[in-house]
């Protein structure tokens, strides 16, 4: 069967990578996380001192941003794909609050999203993979066969977030992540460089309501009918 590459965006914890992950898992393609690369950079300027508050230090990042190498390594007993910033497993790390409050503000400069593309179009060369993001399906792969634009409500997806942290023990309330998740929303939505925003030929999943079953069997769905439909085409 040929194999195509599906672009998932949407907005922040809407739960994109988990369900990605999964259709990835089910269909045995390649899950990449653009979005883990950000916040491995991420890291690394926290890392590193580069940011004075919300100020980050562009002139000292672009000096070492060739210094950053981003790879994903699958965990064997999960078989699911994990980050490691220059050989070291930071799954975890790039998931906290400290980062999250950061990520957006890396993701908006433009020579850090163009090293990003040019390596995540480098990943998808050969097909077969599953990314999600912000702008996979406008910038990084815009002929994307298959295109998934996930949405839900600030409220749910705040509630979702929060419910996350506290399971990894951290000391968060509901104001400080709905904050955070409208102002990575403005953020991703209005920067210069590749902006949050759904691709014109998109399939548009709002899963407010919905269970992660019923997600997994939608996107499922979504994958069999495109493929199917590049089959009839070619016959």
């Amino acid at each position: 069967m040929k194999k195509i590459v599906i672009a998932v965006d949407g907005y922040s914890s809407c739960g994109k990578s988990t369900m990605a992950k999964e259709l990835a898992k089910q269909i045995g393609y390649i899950y990449i996380d653009s979005g883990a690369m950000y916040r491995a950079v991420t890291l690394y300027c926290l890392q590193h001192h580069l940011f004075s508050g919300n100020t980050l230090d562009l002139d000292a990042l672009r000096k070492v941003l060739n210094d950053i190498k981003i790879t994903f390594v699958k965990n064997p007993e999960t078989g699911r794909s994990e980050t490691f910033l220059n050989g070291k497993n930071v799954e975890k790390e790039i998931r906290t609050m400290t980062v999250s409050n950061k990520v957006s503000i890396v993701a908006a400069a433009g020579f850090v999203r163009e090293e990003m593309v040019r390596q995540q179009q480098a990943m998808g060369s050969e097909k077969g993979i599953v990314m999600d993001g912000r702008d996979i399906g406008t910038v990084v792969f815009p002929h994307a066969e298959l295109k998934i634009f996930v949405t839900a409500s600030p409220e749910i997806r705040a509630q979702r977030r929060l419910e996350e942290l506290i399971a990894k023990g951290e000391n968060v309330n509901f104001e400080e992540v709905l904050h955070n998740l409208t102002t990575r929303d403005r953020i991703d939505s209005t920067r210069k460089d590749g902006p949050l925003k759904q691709a014109g030929d998109a399939v548009v999943l709002d899963n407010s309501e919905m269970t992660i079953q019923e997600q997994n069997r939608k996107l499922k769905e979504l994958y069999e009918n495109r493929v199917n439909e590049g089959l009839a085409r070619s016959l």
